[in-house]
């Protein structure tokens, strides 16, 4: 239950606190005095978009909290939970903040989050409902949705959706198969040449590198062997050598050592200098024997090059474009090999997912089929409460050709509003006051399943007055007997029927114009009764007629909550609670 609405620099709203209770609150004014802002502020409170023009001008920032009791609400303080946002003594409060460069924040109970968390959360809270949402009638959807609200179908249409979903996605599997197979057939014949001529080469990742070294080697190998052979003589010479020469330091060397054994230190230097050099040397005379005049080799060489060069130019640039090339040319080709089964596979798979979904559907129908017929009666019954007499109202269900996502069927409301018309779809015959009628008789009978504790209903009254004013006041008193209702009206038979009255009114504060609120007491009413009854409210006539009207109004009340309650048991869980201040 919404308990306060905290208001600051709201468009020309300054500040301002809304108290509410339980029942029946309702909020009236003058036009213009601000009772669309703060409808405006509590869909803030929803997570709809802010704009810095919400901003009060001079000001930096605007705020609007909303201060919830949820302590008979545990499915919101488990979500709260899941999020881990502490809830204390059952209160929540929600607020939201918009700066004049447009940035927006958001907390719950303190807590910093998304707007789309507090929408969550808000929607929870309460159901606004305005004239968008009673054009919203208008839509298919929002037809189905509320008769899958009554019939509690919620569980049956989202087995239809996932069944529907993975039906479709088998689907996409074989048309994606299928089409890959198509492009696969056509390009068979060049497939096969390209795997063939990539798999027959033989091709090897870094093979060109090792055929570059091995081909420049063989174009040189007269030049090679004749400079390694010099190189060789260098070391190898009988006379001359490097090795020879170093046997002879060698020799020196020990003599030095005999005379001042202190020089055996430099024994190892010179051994392993020695011992390099000779290991040069062989490696010299190894390299020298293995390089050969091979005019047939380099011919193999060359021709093994020029092969993978025109493999690049079509395939590569590099041997590894080439490679992957092949293995996707037979990844391919072996696809024609496999796609029959794989495609036959996929089509059994379609076949289960189809009679799942019919068997999903067949369910959903049967409740909306059940919930079609008792829905329309209820709103029958109601239909004469609010001022049709003669309304019929049928929810018809019009099978689809093949089941969607949203069911077997779509979902239509027809009515007939007044004597000797045919029923037609509700978009083609209800005027703004008929829709926002059929609307609120909806909910109301929505209202025993809703969970959400909070009602506000803005422009409830367009295009009514009179009697059907004050039916349609009984019926929102009626509502809040099992929830919060919050109602914005212009009609003073609507108002006269509330538990709790607040009046909103527009003055000005330092020459900048602002909204202020007030909870009148029973006497406070009388005037402003008056007032929206458009007399003189300060006439006794205009005094008397608006007194009249709320002693009936009250009466008539007790009366109709007093008829709600016959019947019902304690452990009805839409009976409904005596609202404070009744």
């Amino acid at each position: 239950m919404l308990t306060e609405l905290r208001i600051k620099n709201f468009a020309i709203i300054e500040t301002l606190t809304l108290p509410l209770g339980q029942g029946f609150n309702v909020l009236t004014g003058e036009t213009g005095a601000g009772k669309s802002i703060i409808v405006g502020a509590l869909g803030l409170l929803l997570g709809e978009r802010g704009t810095a023009d919400v901003v009060r001008t001079g000001t930096d920032k605007a705020t609007v909290e909303g201060v919830f009791d949820v302590k008979t609400r545990a499915a919101v303080q488990t979500m709260l939970d899941e999020r881990g946002i502490d809830v204390e003594d059952s209160v929540v409060v929600l607020r939201r903040e918009v700066t004049s460069a447009g940035r927006t924040r958001a907390w719950v109970n303190g807590t910093t989050v998304t707007a789309g968390v507090l929408a969550d959360i808000g929607r929870s809270l309460i159901d606004l409902h305005g004239q968008h949402e009673a054009q919203s009638l208008l839509d298919p959807e929002s037809q189905r949705d509320v008769l899958d609200a009554f019939a509690g179908s919620d569980p049956e249409a989202h087995a239809v959706r996932d069944a529907h979903s993975a039906l479709q996605a088998v689907r996409r599997e074989i048309a994606d198969l299928s089409t890959r197979k198509a492009e696969a057939e056509k390009r068979a014949d060049y497939l096969r040449h390209v795997s063939h001529e990539i798999t027959d080469a033989k091709v090897v990742d870094g093979e060109g590198v090792r055929l570059e070294d091995e081909a420049r080697r063989l174009e040189n190998a007269s030049e090679i062997r004749e400079s390694t052979g010099a190189l060789i003589a260098l070391f190898d010479d009988e006379e001359t050598g490097l090795l020879e020469r170093l046997a002879s330091a060698q020799r020196a060397l020990q003599q030095l050592q005999r005379l001042d054994p202190t020089l055996s230190r430099l024994q190892d230097g010179f051994d392993t200098g020695y011992y390099a050099l000779e290991s040069l040397a062989r490696e010299l005379a190894d390299y020298a024997a293995g390089v050969d005049l091979d005019p047939a080799r380099l011919t193999s060489v060359r021709a093994r090059r020029d092969l993978l060069f025109r493999l690049t130019k079509k395939y590569g640039p590099t041997l590894a474009d080439v490679v992957r090339t092949g293995r996707e040319a037979k990844a391919e080709l072996d696809l024609l090999d496999t796609a029959g089964l794989d495609l036959r596979s996929l089509v059994a798979r379609e076949a289960e997912a189809s009679t799942t979904l019919r068997a999903a559907a067949g369910a959903l129908t049967a409740k909306r089929s059940s919930a079609a017929t008792k829905l329309a009666k209820a709103v029958d019954e109601i239909f004469p409460e609010l001022g049709m007499p003669d309304g019929r109202f049928v929810v018809q269900l019009q099978g689809l050709e093949e089941i969607a996502a949203r069911g077997a069927e779509d979902v239509e409301f027809m009515v007939a509003l007044n004597v000797g018309h045919d029923m037609r779809p509700l978009a083609r015959v209800a005027s703004g006051g008929e829709l926002a009628r059929v609307m609120l008789a909806l909910k109301a009978i929505l209202a025993q399943l809703d969970e959400v504790p909070t009602l506000v209903f803005d422009e409830v009254d367009s295009g009514i007055g009179g009697r059907v004013g004050q039916q349609v006041g009984d019926m929102l008193r009626r509502v809040a007997g099992s929830h919060q209702v919050f109602a914005i009206t212009h009609l003073a038979q609507i108002a006269a029927r509330a538990h709790r009255h607040i009046v909103v009114s527009k003055g000005a504060r330092e020459g900048v114009t602002t909204a202020d609120v007030m909870q009148l007491s029973d006497a406070q009413r009388i005037p402003e009764v008056a007032r929206m009854l458009g007399g003189d409210p300060e006439s006794e006539t205009s005094r008397a007629h608006a007194a009249e009207l709320l002693s009936a109004a009250a009466a008539g009340a007790g009366r109709g909550e007093a008829r709600s309650d016959r019947g019902r048991t304690s452990a009805d869980p839409h009976r409904p609670q005596q609202p404070r201040g009744a």
